[in-house]
């Protein structure tokens, strides 16, 4: 028990709020007091109390199972659009960096049109193209731009390892191409790549909170950036809507933040 104490004391900040995220997200409608929809007019915006811990918003919705159900979407948002955009994106990078020339330049110059456009434009365009936007398509939005930075990364390290001796020699030996990749060169990649992930999932989660706060949430399901959105408009009179749901959705950002500097330190060499 006491090791079991001594090394919850030492586990940096940024995981014990990632990790406190991700319990929230997994069991966080199962414990939540209330139906985050179920509307009741005659306690529309009250002040944190014993029967509603963080007080009520627009509707009478209770703040608190609002933002349980919120973690579960944030979590479920962040953890595919990051799975796919680091696939994509290792695939892609992995292709150009070692066979260079043309491909490279092709998906190269598709990285750069995507980057072209500032994220959040690009989100809406997306999200426009359809009259009902779902989860589904929050996903794909969030995607269709988040691919780049992983190829990029992924590029930069293969052209750098495709010289190294390893890869030259089991190369020489005959290696089949995809298995040379696949045995020797992506494994290395995956440090900088977990690393980069990690902060991504910060700012994925940032990203549909914003798009739920512009109305371009999905659907009926309860998200932080939407209940922010009810706390602006009546800021000055009631302001813990927005400061409860603003709060969480700045502490989560801020814990993955904090857990990829950590793992960074710990996984990069350079800086031990």
């Amino acid at each position: 028990m006491s090791d079991l104490r001594q090394k919850l004391r030492k586990t940096p900040l940024g995981v014990t709020i990632v990790i406190g995220f991700f319990v929230l997200g997994l069991v966080g409608p199962w414990i939540a007091p209330n139906d985050p929809l179920a509307i009741d007019l005659l306690h529309e915006y009250e002040s944190p109390s014993r029967a509603h811990w963080l007080g009520t918003g627009d509707n009478g919705i209770d703040i608190l199972s609002a933002l349980l159900h919120g973690a579960r979407l944030a979590a479920i948002v962040g953890i595919v659009v990051v799975g796919v955009s680091v696939l994509l994106g290792t695939l892609l990078g992995t292709w150009a960096g070692y066979a260079g020339r043309l491909t490279d330049h092709v998906i190269t110059g598709v990285a750069d049109l995507v980057q072209a456009f500032p994220a959040i434009v690009l989100n809406i365009a997306v999200l426009a193209l359809v009259a009902r936007p779902g989860l589904v398509h929050l996903i794909v939005a969030l995607a269709v731009n988040g691919w780049v930075l992983y190829a990029r990364l992924a590029r930069a390290e293969t052209l750098t390892l495709r010289e190294r001796e390893f890869v030259e020699a089991a190369r020489a030996l005959g290696v089949p191409t995809h298995e040379l990749l696949r045995r020797h060169v992506v494994p290395n990649l995956m440090g900088p790549l977990v690393i980069q992930a990690t902060t991504g999932l910060g700012v994925v989660i940032l990203a549909e909170s914003t798009l739920s706060f512009l109305g371009l949430g999905p659907g009926k399901a309860v998200s932080w950036g939407a209940l922010l959105d009810q706390g602006t408009s009546v800021l000055l009179r009631f302001p813990h809507v927005a400061l409860f749901s603003g709060g969480a959705i700045a502490l989560t950002v801020l814990g993955f933040n904090l857990t990829g500097d950590w793992l960074r330190d710990r996984l990069d060499p350079r800086l031990r």
